[in-house]
């Protein structure tokens, strides 16, 4: 050890002296440090009102959680003014004990200001009064109390909450709050989670109110039965099927059918147009609420935009809905023709673009109240209307016109030789049928509207009815980022119809990926059914792709109709076997052997079985032959692509099978037999 210089006395002072230094400078960074860190909100000290208080110190996420919390009560909660102290007896004194602040002993204790009134706290001390938005602490036991104490109780107004959510009623100033603090933080969080007339935020959120939203949330709660899921339409209606617009419901001798919405099936057994009662949905306010899940439709609302990657949807009126997973199912937009589209304002007046109730009803009153009408358009819409109201001229004397370019009813899709002969079956309705005509031009005189064709003919008509096809509607595609297929239309989407992460597409809007038939675009009921259940499905977790080969079918009227899948395109090669037709061959007929007019619906008891009776050989069509019943194959690359059973019925799965095995041309005629023309 060496020897120090000087005494040890000196030598002591200046290791004592150095040691001081080094603690003062300690100290003072230490209340640097803490004095930075408590100004910029790094942490904050929360002391109580005495000395021996312990000393909370919170992170500064949860000072700014703290912060918001107080901000949301005190937007919410409306003050009374403070009763003043009132000496009673110590048997008077609440027993519940309510967290609020941390006290060791017989210190003050604070009352929580909240939706329900604070509970008292037994106590031999003052009670001081703290607003707090929810108790953050656990009271621990008072000193012994003395034989008087001083009680403070409080009465506070309820929070105030939109108006469709039921207020929680404040206890009277003789009873005590829920022991349960966990009920009032429910029920506070109920009245956040709803803005207006629906949530916030919902697990499933289906854009549209049509066929396919109906059939993915019937999917969604088979496989999750506790879903809460919230569908936005845009109609004021709950979810309806479309095919009764154009076919059963214009057979009704019931004048009210339009404000009832109730029609008779082919064999007579009446059904409302709806697919579930009122009772079945749940009010948009209560969904989030119900233990059991539910679904509940928001009307007369759209959604106008999607934020892909932060799960929100904004509405045409500025709120906002954030999704867990969310189905697009807009369906399409009527098309109309640009001689019409820019016609004057009163022309416009006297023309329906038929697609939806609102149309059917307008449609149905005028109908009863004019002269002539004229229906543009020869595919299935447009003839189903034509023989619909052809039907009603001959008890009203309504002259019933039906123009297109084609050279017969539902050109587009039957070959030639069978499309000329529904246009005579058509014109049997009592309607004046006008093929190869284009209209180019529209005009009103004498509150009439005249119609110039391609040929110079001028048609004049009480009202104009435009049924020449739909156009998806993709008006979420720009704003939201969607793609858009440039061929066929429609949000483009995969196999599994998922277009972004989360979002997936339905119905008439989706482009899809079929894996036998490649990229297509479908605009029929069962599609929607199919692709809708399909992606409610996927919504869950089911990671199925699209291989259902869905059908359409189309009648005019209860004696005419056929069924189809696949691609019938009449511009492709097609092969046909037909025989003579029975009672039994008639969509009348079906509905009343199945007791379902939804033609998707009965295929569903059908067999893919066969007795493999002989059938007449595969011949091309002859003329006068009589097509009442038979099977039109349509082929690419001399594979059968699509096939129309005409007049032939519950056939379907046997012409799926076909599709699916990919049959070739130089194998139909065995096909053939498998549908039992000749039973």
């Amino acid at each position: 050890m060496p020897t120090p210089k000087g005494s040890w006395a000196s030598e002591h002072s200046r290791v004592q002296a150095k040691y001081n230094m080094h603690l003062a400078a300690g100290l003072g960074f230490t209340a640097f440090t803490v004095f930075v860190g408590y100004q910029t909100g790094s942490f904050y000290l929360n002391l109580g009102p005495e000395l021996n208080t312990k000393v909370n110190v919170l992170s500064h996420e949860q000072v700014r959680q703290q912060a918001a919390e107080a901000a949301a009560a005190a937007a919410t909660i409306v003050e009374e003014p403070i009763p003043e102290p009132e000496v009673v007896a110590s048997s008077e004194i609440v027993e519940e004990v309510v967290p609020v602040a941390v006290v060791e002993e017989a210190a003050p204790v604070a009352i929580v200001e909240e939706v329900v009134p604070a509970a008292v706290v037994e106590e031999a001390a003052p009670v001081a009064i703290v607003e707090e938005v929810v108790p953050v602490a656990v009271v621990e036991e008072a000193a012994p109390v003395p034989e008087v104490a001083s009680v403070i109780i409080e009465e506070v107004a309820p929070a105030s909450v939109p108006e469709s959510v039921e207020a929680v009623p404040a206890p009277s100033g003789n009873e005590s709050g829920p022991s349960d603090q966990s009920e009032v933080v429910a029920a506070t969080a109920a009245a956040v989670a709803v803005a207006g007339d629906f949530p916030v935020h919902v697990p499933y959120l289906l854009i549209g109110a049509g066929t396919s939203s109906f059939a993915a949330f019937r999917a969604i709660k088979s496989r999750d039965p506790k879903a809460k899921v919230l569908v936005i339409g845009e109609e004021n209606h709950l979810p309806y099927m479309r095919p009764p617009l154009s076919k059963e419901l214009w057979f009704s001798e019931d004048p009210e059918v339009s404000n009832k919405l109730r029609f008779k099936q082919w064999n007579g057994k009446e059904r409302s147009l709806f697919f579930e009662q009122d009772e079945f949905y749940c009010n948009p306010v209560e969904l989030n609420s119900k233990d059991n899940g539910g679904v509940a439709v928001v009307r007369g609302h759209r959604v106008v935009k999607l934020d892909i990657v932060g799960r929100k949807a904004e509405l045409d009126d500025g709120r906002t809905i954030t999704y867990d997973k969310c189905l697009i199912a807009t369906g399409g937009k009527p098309k109309s023709l640009p001689s019409l589209s820019s016609a004057p304002k009163d022309v416009q007046e006297h023309l329906t673009l038929f697609r939806n109730i609102d149309d059917f009803q307008r449609l149905d009153s005028i109908s009863r109240q004019v002269k002539s009408i004229t229906i543009i358009g020869g595919g299935f819409l447009g003839s189903e209307l034509a023989c619909a109201l052809g039907r009603r001229a001959k008890s009203n004397g309504l002259e019933v016109l039906q123009v297109f370019p084609e050279d017969g009813n539902m050109g587009r899709v039957l070959p030639k030789y069978l499309s000329q002969w529904t246009t005579e079956k058509v014109k049997a309705e009592g309607v004046q049928v006008m093929p190869k005509a284009i209209v180019e031009g529209a005009s009103l005189e004498d509150n009439k509207v005249v119609l110039t064709l391609n040929d110079g003919q001028k048609i004049k008509t009480d009202h104009v009815v435009v049924a020449v096809g739909l156009d998806a509607n993709t008006d979420l595609a720009v704003p939201s980022g969607l793609e858009i297929d440039s061929n066929f239309g429609g949000y483009r989407v995969n196999a599994e119809l998922e277009a972004r992460s989360n979002v997936w597409v339905a119905g008439d809007a989706a482009c899809f990926y079929d894996i036998k038939l490649g990229r297509r675009r479908v605009e029929h009921h069962d599609h929607a059914v199919v692709s809708g259940r399909l992606a409610g499905e996927n919504m869950t977790g089911a990671g199925k792709p699209y291989w259902h080969q869905s059908m359409f079918w189309s009648d005019l009227g209860p004696n005419v109709g056929y069924e189809a899948i696949g691609i019938v395109d009449s511009s492709l090669e097609t092969m046909a076997v037909f025989a003579k037709s029975t009672a039994a061959d008639t969509p009348r007929a079906v509905v009343e052997a199945t007791g379902e007019g939804v033609r998707s619906e009965t295929e569903n008891a059908a067999s893919e079985q066969s007795s493999l009776k002989e059938s007449s050989k595969l011949h091309a069509p002859v003329a006068g032959e009589d097509y009442g019943k038979g099977i039109v194959f349509y082929t690419r690359n001399d594979v059968v692509v699509g096939m129309v059973l005409w007049n032939v019925f519950n056939k379907i799965p046997v012409a799926r099978r076909i599709l699916k095995e990919g049959l070739t041309t130089d194998k139909l005629a065995e096909a053939a037999k498998l549908f039992d023309l000749h039973e």
